[in-house]
């Protein structure tokens, strides 16, 4: 924000996407005829960086070879494309980012040592979020928002028992599931949000829901996670604590693609371009599953069937 490159280039370099052939010609780029189909010159990302920054996310899974052309270049500061013989020089900032031990790496012989000391500059070790729990609450606001932002629906105030569920739990998918579960939240009308819905963050623990007090279990909370605990949430995936077992209602792939569609419907109060924004799917998409599963802006409460 703050550095002189920031309002410069901006490139994202996917290590574990285009490893292969396409790697030089991307990273590097090459000039035309180098290789059946390259019909015209290619800058390649170093030099449509210059004076700016390149993140190689991933960059524990690129391969050997090309390692020893990544540090050719930062070594050298020079770029030369494929099928050139010019070498060209770049002024770029470079970003490496993984979720691997690249020491171990080394040791193991799948990534050049010299490379990694040439990377191994200023090293940012990222905190799990589960060793800052602290953050939960400040983050679940800040997706929350971007999330209203992005589906027009107003942002939704988390109860209190949510958050210290919230804050106990692991996290293992780290920030990404944190968001995931806040996108199903997202959807959920205002009405109908209570603390048992957050019961699979807290396995075993007692949560208010609905005038009493459930307590979860690993099977319950894979069955009644998302579900309504009062007995009357036409979405039941399986019986609530102190129901019987012969109680137990399976429903089919297809009634529980019906029933979400219609209470996305019913929340979108039944604008099909916000459902279908909602449901991450286009408008068309959805036209197509509502004719058949029987819903039209006709099953909208008042009115008239023709």
């Amino acid at each position: 924000m703050h550095s002189p490159r920031a309002p410069e280039p901006y490139i994202v370099i996917d290590c574990a996407a285009i490893n292969g052939t396409l790697f030089t010609s991307q990273v590097f780029g090459h000039v035309k005829g180098a290789f059946t189909g390259a019909t015209h010159d290619s800058t390649g990302s170093f030099r449509a960086a210059d004076g700016g920054t390149i993140l190689f996310d991933e960059i524990g899974e690129l391969e050997l070879e090309f390692q020893a052309k990544l540090l050719r270049v930062l070594q050298h500061r020079t770029v030369t494309p494929v099928g050139g013989h010019t070498a060209i020089p770049v002024d770029v900032r470079i970003l490496a980012a993984t979720n691997r031990d690249l020491k171990a790496l080394v040791e193991a012989g799948r990534f050049r040592e010299d490379l990694y000391y040439r990377l191994n500059v200023i090293a940012l070790k990222t905190i799990p979020l589960k060793d800052r729990p602290e953050d939960t609450e400040v983050l679940a606001d800040h997706i929350l928002a971007k999330i209203g932002l992005r589906t027009g629906v107003p942002p939704k105030r988390l109860p209190p028992e949510w958050l210290d569920c919230m804050r106990r739990h692991d996290w293992p998918g780290n920030v990404r599931e944190l968001e995931n579960f806040l996108e199903r939240i997202a959807l959920v009308p205002d009405e109908e949000i209570e603390p048992g819905m957050v019961q699979c963050l807290c396995p075993g623990r007692a949560i208010a829901s609905g005038g009493h007090l459930k307590k979860c279990s690993q099977v319950d909370d894979l069955l009644d996670c998302s579900s309504r605990h009062d007995g009357t949430c036409p979405w039941r995936f399986g019986k609530t604590a102190d129901a019987p077992a012969e109680e137990l209602v399976w429903q089919t792939l297809a009634d529980t693609e019906r029933q979400h569609i219609l209470r996305t419907l019913q929340h979108a109060k039944y604008n099909q371009t916000l459902a279908a924004r909602l449901l991450g799917i286009s408008r068309q998409q959805l036209c197509r599953k509502i004719k058949p599963l029987g819903l039209s802006s006709r099953s909208r409460p008042g009115r008239p069937r023709k």
